[in-house]
């Protein structure tokens, strides 16, 4: 797996996740094994095997987490150069085509939120922004066409 960048908040978010499927999920997942198992004969068991299923989805999914974790690298807002657009930069743009400004902050693959204007740097906007300096524009291919940006004001939150 390559490296994952995320903020402090965001390793932390996952960690707290991590423990609790290792707690509380794991607890649910066997005493649903083992109330299933208490209901008969285990080879016509659906209930039994829709449980050991769900068991093995949750060992898969803490499996992905804790790679996630050891390949994460922490970025500190502070470190960060705002002479171009990089991760945890936030970039005030302007659509060339309809003359309206916006702005999103780059973070990495997990910590996207579009309702928080929280955009990938691997997303097709976030690429096409990574590396510009303000003034630059960025013409971006997108699934509904090219947009063109203007970089206007690149700052750290």
């Amino acid at each position: 797996m390559s490296t994952i960048y995320l903020t402090q908040e965001g390793y932390d978010k996952i960690k707290a996740e991590l423990q609790d499927l290792k707690s509380r999920g794991r607890r649910e997942a066997a005493e649903a094994i083992a109330e299933a198992r208490d209901k008969g004969d285990l080879s016509e068991n659906a209930e039994y095997d829709a449980a050991k299923d769900a068991q093995g989805m949750l060992e898969m999914k803490i499996s992905e987490m804790e790679s996630r974790i050891a390949s994460a690298r922490i970025v500190d807002a502070s470190q960060i150069s705002t002479d171009k657009v990089n991760i945890l930069t936030t970039v005030k743009l302007t659509n060339m085509k309809i003359n309206k400004s916006i702005e999103y902050t780059l973070v990495g693959e997990s910590e996207a939120d579009l309702k928080s204007r929280k955009i990938s740097v691997t997303s097709p906007i976030g690429k096409g922004l990574l590396g510009k300096k303000e003034g630059d524009i960025a013409e971006i291919k997108t699934p509904g066409g090219d947009i063109k940006f203007k970089i206007e004001k690149i700052y750290i939150k």
